[in-house]
């Protein structure tokens, strides 16, 4: 649930806000042609999208590119909430901001290693701190000074160790990019989400994103997530003491009562019974 939202405008789009969300929440953020730089003040949950699976810290934030991204923030307390900024990073303001040329480290850099989506609080403290400065003294923003407030974002991120992360998601708002669905479920073969939220993460409707997993694996989504979830439990039950309930929940299972009967009908044996027969 959000509980306020503040939020700029640049040319009639929102480009930064201020959030402040109760918990439990699921935050379903869709930037179909936009990136994003998302910061978490207190309490950090852990991203799921098209190409990441990775906690954030409190006091961190991450850089996103196009497509479905889902923010779990997980309850601890009745009156737990969790406050963030964001600063959307749309096409067309990054062309009109760099009309001329982009920042030539971000031409020069050769990247052949994974880019770093989460940017430390080092890097980005003083820029938030102005931006809370904004958020306090909202009469004080106009077009000019947002513009500067992007550009300074841009320059603080390619002089860090995020300089592949910019230039990935700058390539990425300058072309059109398929979403690889194999390399989505591989991410997240073990993650508890619904086909409905793999297919927005592929960036496709259900029966769309079901037609296309049938042509990539010869396999209906489910048989075959579940097959590869039971893959994983069988090795952690060979290789680990873990108790079964731990390992249910590694692989993706909500409940270990539901993941004990799928063991047995798929496999033959309950999760004990496999694990007895298969150590020694």
């Amino acid at each position: 649930m959000i509980l306020e939202r503040h939020t700029f405008e640049y040319k009639d789009k929102i480009i930064i806000e201020k959030i402040k969300m109760a918990t439990p929440f699921r935050y379903e953020a869709i930037f179909e042609n936009s990136g994003c730089f998302i910061y978490f003040k207190d309490r950090a949950p852990k991203l799921m999208s098209a190409e990441q699976n990775v906690q954030v810290n409190s006091q961190e934030a991450v850089l996103l590119k196009c497509g479905n991204h889902f923010l779990d923030l997980l309850k601890k307390t009745d009156d737990e909430e969790v406050e963030a900024i964001i600063v959307h990073l749309y096409p067309e303001v990054l062309k009109k901001l760099y009309s001329k040329e982009l920042p030539k480290i971000i031409v020069e850099e050769t990247c052949n290693v994974q880019s770093e989506v989460v940017v430390s609080k080092e890097v980005i403290s003083r820029f938030i701190e102005s931006l809370e400065f904004y958020f306090q003294n909202p009469l004080l923003i106009n077009d000019d000074l947002l513009e500067l407030k992007i550009k300074e974002l841009i320059l603080l991120l390619i002089q860090s160790k995020n300089v592949c992360s910019i230039q990935e998601l700058i390539s990425d708002l300058y072309s059109t990019r398929s979403v690889q669905i194999k390399n989505i479920i591989e991410l997240h073969r073990y993650s508890n989400l619904s086909l409905d939220e793999l297919a927005k993460l592929c960036n496709l409707s259900l029966s769309s994103f079901k037609r296309e997993f049938k042509k990539i694996f010869n396999d209906t989504p489910n048989n075959y997530i579940t097959d590869q979830k039971l893959k994983r439990a069988k090795e952690l039950l060979r290789i680990t003491e873990m108790p079964v309930s731990e390992i249910a929940f590694g692989v993706g299972f909500n409940d270990p009562l539901y993941f004990t009967r799928i063991f047995k009908k798929k496999i033959g044996d309950s999760p004990s019974e496999y694990r007895q027969l298969n150590t020694a």
